[in-house]
């Protein structure tokens, strides 16, 4: 344990109240989603990728990777969405092992009408709270994060 680079006071308090932010923020839009709308904080992270899409589809591997999911985890939400018809799964041509998920009309029709309760719920939980240093600030941390994390991931 000689080896273990522990944090410092001010290390540990960034560290710790992202941690605390993030946990409370997920909990507080999930609320916010399955009252309003029905879905769920992870249905709405992924219809958002798949929206972002121009086909509005992804290899089942591509969106596990994009959202930081294991491959269990993304085959069984996917599987519990295509049961909703929110998203549908189609094989891949060139590749018969690999499928990939592809956002529904129903899927599309349930991200746009969930969005505006979602965006102001973050507008008034996150974004109205901060200056626009702060957004920024952490806007580059975030961008920083992740692409270390890309590059340990192996991503494109």
């Amino acid at each position: 344990m000689a080896d273990v680079r522990w944090l410092d006071e001010r290390e540990a308090k960034a560290w710790r109240g992202l941690q605390l932010m993030q946990m409370r923020l997920e909990a507080a839009l999930g609320r916010q989603l399955a009252a309003e709308s029905g879905l769920s904080l992870s249905d709405y992270v992924v219809l958002v990728t798949l929206t972002d899409q121009p086909d509005g589809r992804l290899r089942i591997s591509e969106l596990g990777r994009t959202l930081g999911w294991e491959k269990s985890r993304t085959s069984h939400h996917v599987a519990r969405m295509v049961g909703r018809n929110l998203v549908r799964k189609e094989t891949c041509d060139a590749d018969r092992r690999g499928a990939f998920v592809v956002v529904t009309d129903e899927g599309r029709t349930a991200i746009g009408s969930a969005a505006p309760g979602h965006l102001a719920t973050v507008r008034r939980l996150f974004v109205d709270q901060l200056s626009a240093e702060q957004l920024e600030v952490i806007a580059a941390a975030a961008q920083t994060v992740l692409a270390k994390l890309d590059r340990e991931d192996g991503a494109p």
